[in-house]
């Protein structure tokens, strides 16, 4: 694979083994780019570094024991050092990878996070990714992350993480609901499914995963439907798998949480 400024590889299509991404990714010293296929990614590893994933194109997830952080191309997602994960690619998607000093590693959060990216963050990211290989100035290219990094510590974290439940009845509830999305049933009808209250499903919601269980639904939907239409599904469809009671309701839930419409994601996707 390749270091900082070295050529592009041709897209992955199976799932590079954490073993492999970690000895590489490890040797790494700056920036790299990897085009994934549909599908693709990389298997279980951690690195010795704090790093940067942007996907300039498609969606990208990142998934660890404690949940999955999905990055679509106008958010930025950031692993800390040490964090066992892996990433998993919807559509064709262009992964850009920065690793960063403990310096700036220490101003950004302690736990993986998906942040919103400016237009400078994200230039300057590309330019530390390059296609081809160019000659930079060292000092140079720590200006750019300092760049990017000051950018970053002034953007919200996005509500783009779909936390792991522990609990058995949350994990059914969850089983039945990655089934099946558009499933409306209420809390305490899906209680009656998997031997649990509705007050006792609130409470573990809260306790667990720190969020209600609507909130929690709708993260749900909303990363399906990145997948569906980084993988050319339409905005109408997708309303309907992931079980918005029309286009408009899905649009608006959509757009709020993104900053941009289905339609214009799909398009740019």
């Amino acid at each position: 694979m390749p270091e900082s400024g070295q050529a592009v590889q041709k897209p992955i299509v199976g799932t590079v083994p954490g073993p492999e991404a970690q000895a590489t990714w490890g040797n790494a010293r700056g920036g790299m780019r990897l085009p994934f296929a549909h599908g693709a990614g990389v298997g279980v590893h951690r690195h010795r570094r704090g790093h940067l994933v942007y996907p300039a194109a498609g969606v990208l997830s990142i998934i660890t024991d404690a949940g999955t952080w999905i990055a679509p191309s106008n958010r930025i997602a950031w692993t800390p050092a040490g964090y066992e994960h892996r990433h998993l690619a919807y559509g064709s998607t262009d992964m850009r990878v920065l690793f960063l000093p403990a310096s700036l590693a220490a101003r950004l959060p302690e736990r993986p996070a998906v942040l919103s990216v400016s237009p400078l963050a994200r230039e300057a990211m590309l330019r530390l990714t390059p296609e081809t290989s160019a000659a930079r100035l060292p000092a140079a290219e720590a200006r750019l992350r300092t760049v990017i990094v000051d950018d970053l510590v002034e953007a919200p974290v996005e509500p783009l993480h779909l936390p792991e439940p522990r609990d058995d009845r949350l994990r059914a509830l969850s089983d039945l609901l990655h089934a099946n999305p558009a499933d409306n049933s209420t809390l305490v009808e899906l209680g009656r499914r998997v031997g649990a209250s509705q007050r006792t499903l609130t409470r573990l919601f809260h306790e667990e995963l720190g969020m209600g269980f609507r909130q929690w639904r709708t993260q749900l939907r909303l990363h399906l439907a990145l997948v569906l239409l980084a993988d050319g599904d339409s905005v109408t469809a997708t309303a309907a798998t992931c079980g918005w009671a029309n286009p408009t309701s899905f649009i608006e839930a959509f757009a709020a949480v993104l900053g941009r419409t289905p339609g214009h994601y799909r398009a740019h996707a």
